[in-house]
């Protein structure tokens, strides 16, 4: 986000009422027209051998499931090369028997217990940190031989991240690893150096599944112990959604050009291709094919909507824009400026077509949800207008009661559920909707690190006062130490992430991790600044490597 004013002035020649707008000059699209001009089909997927390879991989699970620990690494494996989503039903099965019954011989392998760990608490299984206390000596402290295992210990620094509030056992664990671990860094081939490098830059559990499976394949091919099996069927399988997704992307990029919001709204930012990059990082598999075109529509659309409520309109067309929206004026529609109508109309053509859509599956009350989540966000968008017309910094809890929702998290959530099947009830929805634990979690993350990163930049330029501001102004504190006690609140919705998926859920487990993903991307799109606004860098290497870049076989 980047706010500046609206004044008006008196123009020199004519006296008349000018209104002034300062530009928050945001660069253009840094893709143009290259998916336009790409050919998606250059690439023809192997599906008989990719066939062929799943009956052999299935063979392998068969095999595994009477050595556990040959079983638990193969899960791993299937896990991070990107292609355990064939495998639902057998992998769901292993990890039910892992779960119900511990084998003995893994109690000092630090190794296993901690990929045990992971697997296990990332699929929702309630495991005890306790199976670490083997792993302390008489004081309390981890053993000082651990140091001598390299992989035990970045097994547990990843198992680490899997903690919920009260676990002080995997606290101590994650300081431990990762102090050993930096330690370590100077003394590792330049292999297992980028290893450790890329596990303490962001670790496993807050990366985005695409993006890891990306990474993970390059790095699999290089190790001696690799199962070609796995590894070709990886590479097909990649080339094979990446085939999908260039077809998705270009449909959307045909449908941008049409609408020319470049051109008509030149004051906004250009980002439909980073928009469809977050609809990949929530679920990339090929049925979830039709919500990553919505949200990719929506999104972008929002983008839009967020400028002209930061940068570009006045507070008089701000409140016919919300007046319009909210359906309380009905003349409101027709008094918009010329620019807000452009983007007014292709708002409703994209809610026209869903709603169509959703009348034709006979899950109509799906879009009524959307709707009210629309209405929800451009109403705290107002409201964070009108804190900045007045020069007001809120209290952090006021805040965040209006800045949760204009995360836009709440939103995608439910333009998330729209496309996930049966499984997505009109209870669910209801639950969705009321802003629960874990979707409050996912959005404070989203909100906090879009405002620790980018709060300078956006001061520089005018903005609404962001959480940093409300924290130094409410508290009496310096500007690090506001982005320190911020980060502590991150980490802390991160451990209400970990507990709101433990069992007994709300909702069936499936629907809640695109919340999880959700807050993944944030962290993947916030390392290293504000990676939307400005997209040109990782931002741009990273969609690049999941929507340009094949794998050679």
């Amino acid at each position: 986000m980047a706010q500046v004013n609206s004044t008006k002035a008196l123009t020199s020649k004519t006296g008349e009422p000018e209104i002034i707008r300062r530009s928050a000059d945001f660069h253009p699209s840094v893709w143009g027209d290259h998916f336009l001009a790409s050919s998606p089909d250059h690439l023809k997927p192997n599906v008989e051998r990719i066939e062929e390879l799943k009956k052999e991989v299935n063979r392998m699970l068969s095999f595994a499931s009477n050595e556990p620990m040959k079983e638990i690494y193969l899960i791993d494996t299937l896990q991070r090369l990107g292609i355990a989503y064939h495998f639902h039903k057998e992998i769901a099965q292993a990890l039910q028997r892992m779960y119900d019954d511990q084998p003995n011989n893994i109690d000092d392998n630090l190794y296993v217990v901690s990929l045990r760990f992971r697997l296990l608490r990332q699929q929702g299984y309630n495991v005890s940190a306790d199976v670490f206390s083997e792993f302390k000596d008489e004081m309390g402290s981890f053993k000082a031989n651990l140091t001598n295992n390299l992989q035990g210990i970045l097994s547990l620094y990843e198992a680490s991240h899997l903690s919920v509030r009260g676990e002080v056992i995997l606290d101590e664990a994650l300081a431990f690893t990762t102090t050993h671990l930096k330690t370590m860094m100077n003394h590792l081939t330049s292999c297992l150096a980028t290893q450790v490098g890329h596990a303490l830059e962001l670790p496993l559990h807050k990366r985005v599944p695409r993006l890891e499976t990306r990474h993970y394949i390059s790095v699999y091919q290089e190790e001696e112990t690799r199962n070609d099996i796995l590894l070709e069927l990886a590479k097909l399988d990649f080339n094979q959604l990446q085939l999908l997704h260039q077809r998705e992307i270009q449909e959307l990029s045909r449908w941008w050009k049409d609408i020319d919001f470049a051109t008509k709204l030149p004051f906004a930012r250009d980002r439909l291709v980073e928009c469809y990059f977050w609809g990949i990082g929530v679920y990339f598999e090929p049925q979830y094919a039709p919500c990553r075109i919505l949200m990719a529509k929506l999104v972008s659309i929002v983008s839009i909507i967020d400028d002209i409520y930061d940068v570009y309109g006045t507070p008089e067309e701000l409140q016919l824009f919300t007046d319009a929206i909210q359906g309380c004026d009905n003349g409101a529609r027709d008094q918009l400026p010329e620019y807000m109508k452009v983007c007014f109309r292709e708002l409703e053509n994209v809610f026209n077509e869903t709603e169509e859509e959703m009348i034709r599956e006979e899950k109509f009350y799906r879009f009524n949800y959307l709707k009210q989540e629309m209405k929800a966000l451009v109403k705290a968008y107002h409201a964070e207008a009108q804190w900045f017309n007045t020069g007001c910094i809120p209290k952090l809890e006021e805040y965040l009661q209006i800045s949760l929702i204009t995360s836009v998290y709440p939103l995608i959530t439910v333009i998330e559920y729209t496309g996930m099947g049966e499984i997505a009830t009109k209870e669910a929805f209801e639950w969705a909707t009321t802003l629960p634990k874990i979707i409050r979690s996912s959005s404070m993350i989203g909100r906090l690190m879009d405002d620790i990163k980018s709060y300078k930049f956006e001061q520089k330029r005018g903005h609404v006062a962001s959480s940093v501001q409300c924290y130094m102004k409410e508290y009496g504190v310096s500007e690090e130490e506001a982005c320190e006690k911020l980060q502590k609140m991150v980490e802390g919705a991160w451990k209400d992430i970990n507990n709101e998926c433990l069992a007994p859920t709300p909702v069936p487990f499936p629907l809640l991790m695109p919340i999880v993903n959700l807050a993944r991307i944030i962290e993947v799109i916030y390392l290293y600044g504000d990676g939307y606004t400005e997209s040109s860098g990782r931002t741009k290497e990273n969609i690049a490597s999941l929507l340009i870049d094949h794998f050679v076989l």
